[in-house]
């Protein structure tokens, strides 16, 4: 099987790479607006072709599958190429900041009956899918409370806030992705609350830095998200469900788990810096898991309709957060 890549930033670069780890599949192409970059990236990834228009790899007919990773803004256009020119696609999230266009997309994979697999990576954490499997087996009975934490250990730029959707949209999105994951329910209605408390520029821009979310599923259970910028002890990923019949919890991971006992108290290693460090092992899972989909022609393990629910998600915060108060799905639904 053969792959093509799209994008060559962090997160591109990474699937590029982890791609090169597989048996069986071939990193055949990539592609990047910046050609100095591109030609690059391409001799170090050994790659057969190497293009600066993307559409050109889109309809190179060695390919199979395409991992967008590109900017947000191209993501719609670019998915529905890959549908139209019966390509299997990966897309990182967002799927889109557009709920119409992400509607496009899911039509478009359909139509042309090729898997639109939304990039969650989140989901292929070791720890979090075990959780999962805790909840599904029913080991603590009736989910009733969701608590999650996800705090980074730095704001990004101000330039990157403008175009990021803010903070429910770039930042919480995996929370309400990983939500209802957990939980294996539908979030009915929405209640956010949020301030600036890191940096004043972040007002400037129409966002807010810390933010708490609160969920209420259909069947009457509750989520708690609690978000911030800044966490200056380290990325902070963690996460509880509470049950009727007890509780399985996420903690965080540390660089090593040496833990040193002196005079002065307890010490152990500080957590992994950011997501890529984090989060590394579930990247390459989830780039497993693509393949495996396309390869037996499986649904994908996370559907355009999980990447729409997310962001509809989001969309429901931003409201509640202005209108200051609870948002049903429905009121954001297209």
């Amino acid at each position: 099987m053969k792959l093509g890549v799209i994008g060559l930033g962090r997160i591109g670069t990474i699937h590029a790479e982890n791609i090169k780890k597989l048996s069986d599949v071939e990193l055949y192409a990539v592609s990047d607006v910046r050609e100095d970059h591109l030609k690059n990236m391409a001799k170090k990834l050994g790659v057969r072709k190497a293009y600066k228009d993307p559409y050109e790899l889109i309809e190179d007919p060695q390919i199979d599958a395409v991992l967008v990773c590109s900017s947000t803004d191209t993501h719609a256009d670019l998915v529905i190429a890959c549908a139209e020119a019966k390509k299997h696609v990966f897309c990182e999230k967002p799927l889109s900041l557009n709920l119409e266009d992400v509607n496009r997309m899911i039509e478009a994979a359909r139509k042309n009956k090729v898997i639109l697999f939304a990039g969650f990576n989140r989901r292929f954490d070791r720890n979090f899918r075990k959780v999962k499997e805790v909840v599904e087996k029913g080991e603590i009975g009736e989910p009733q409370v969701l608590k999650i934490t996800s705090r980074d250990p730095e704001p990004p730029p101000i330039e990157y806030l403008k175009v990021s959707g803010g903070i429910f949209l770039d930042m919480t999105i995996h929370d309400f992705d990983m939500a209802r994951y957990i939980m294996g329910k539908e979030v009915e209605e929405v209640f956010a609350t949020g301030s600036v408390l890191i940096d004043e520029e972040v007002a400037k821009v129409g966002d807010v830095d810390t933010a708490i979310v609160t969920l209420k599923f259909k069947d009457g259970s509750l989520g708690i998200i609690d978000n911030s910028r800044k966490a200056v002890y380290g990325y902070d990923q963690r996460l509880e469900v509470f049950g009727s019949k007890g509780k399985a919890s996420a903690d965080n991971v540390r660089e090593n788990t040496v833990a040193i006992t002196d005079v002065s108290g307890d010490h152990t290693s500080k957590y992994l810096y950011f997501f890529l460090e984090r989060y590394k092992e579930a990247y390459f899972e989830e780039l497993k898991t693509f393949v495996k989909n396309v390869m037996n022609n499986e649904p994908p393990a996370v559907s355009g309709e999980d990447g729409k629910m997310a962001l509809v998600l989001g969309y429901a915060a931003k409201k509640s957060l202005k209108e200051k108060r609870p948002v049903k799905l429905e009121e954001v639904m297209k």
